[in-house]
């Protein structure tokens, strides 16, 4: 990795207060985290018993829109915003599957993530991690130039982590999409899905004890309409075929589904093509 890629700021991981990032990886059977997220899941797991399941669920859908996004539309270039912690098939190993020539671009500011992840990815000229806030569209786009031609088709991923941003002044989830489509050429494609409830109590109390055990680093549970409000962005038009759906069921690629137990909270969205 060059100097370039390897430059960042300074990061702190604070061992005693749990982070999304962490608690995610412990969902999916990682060995990431630390006791104080293994703590905040099992508080989390109280209130949501799904979760485990949702996580494992959402991580297959991640591989299979990949795969489907470098097969059908033939895109060889990825923004993924908040990737978390590395796991096995992992965005630039599912693409890079169909084609090396991938490009992929990680972006995330969880400072485990960054150390492992460039740890992982020294070796592979065609991925980048960049430190950043996924709302800093501008920043992200021009240290993402270093790899992605942004007058080409893009893949921009935001995939379960939505619900990490909150409605504030520094941004929202549609301003972060609004300003990512802008830069995007026709023919990119977006992918969108974050953790919904149609009960306002569980999004209450599981927001309520996310942003208690991160500090404050979390948005909400949101419901499926505001979801679906964020593909009514111009330029975007929803893969009519599939829809807006439980992303379990978003074009399975096997009958052996992995159902939850309970539906208190799903994780809610699909795929838009840019105009």
């Amino acid at each position: 990795m060059n100097d370039a890629r390897a430059e960042s700021r300074d990061h702190y991981v604070d061992a005693d207060t749990p982070s999304a990032a962490r608690m995610y990886d412990y969902l999916l059977g990682g060995h990431y985290n630390y006791p104080c997220d293994r703590e905040a899941c099992d508080q989390l797991l109280v209130t949501a018993p799904s979760t485990r399941e949702l996580a494992l669920n959402n991580r297959a859908f991640l591989e299979r829109v990949v795969r489907h996004i470098a097969r059908r539309y033939g895109i060889r270039q990825f923004l993924d915003h908040g990737s978390g912690l590395p796991t096995q098939n992992n965005v630039h190993q599912v693409a890079q599957s169909v084609d090396p020539d991938c490009k992929v671009v990680y972006i995330d500011n969880d400072p485990l993530v960054l150390g492992y992840g460039r740890a992982f990815l020294e070796e592979n000229r065609n991925v980048l991690i960049l430190p950043s806030d996924m709302r800093e569209t501008a920043a992200i786009a021009a240290d993402a130039a270093q790899i992605i031609d942004f007058r080409r088709p893009v893949a921009a991923l935001f995939v379960s982590v939505l619900h990490c941003v909150p409605d504030d002044d520094r941004g929202n989830p549609r301003r972060m999409v609004e300003d990512t489509v802008r830069l995007l050429a026709p023919g990119s494609v977006v992918v969108i899905c974050q953790l919904v409830s149609e009960d306002a109590r569980i999004r209450d109390a599981v927001t309520e004890l996310m942003r208690e055990q991160t500090g404050d680093r979390w948005g909400r549970v949101r419901t499926k309409a505001e979801v679906a409000e964020l593909f009514t962005v111009p330029r975007l038009r929803i893969e009519e075929e599939v829809g807006l759906l439980d992303v379990t069921d978003w074009r399975p690629d096997t009958d052996l589904v992995r159902r939850q137990a309970t539906q208190e909270w799903i994780e809610f969205g699909g795929l838009a093509t840019v105009d």
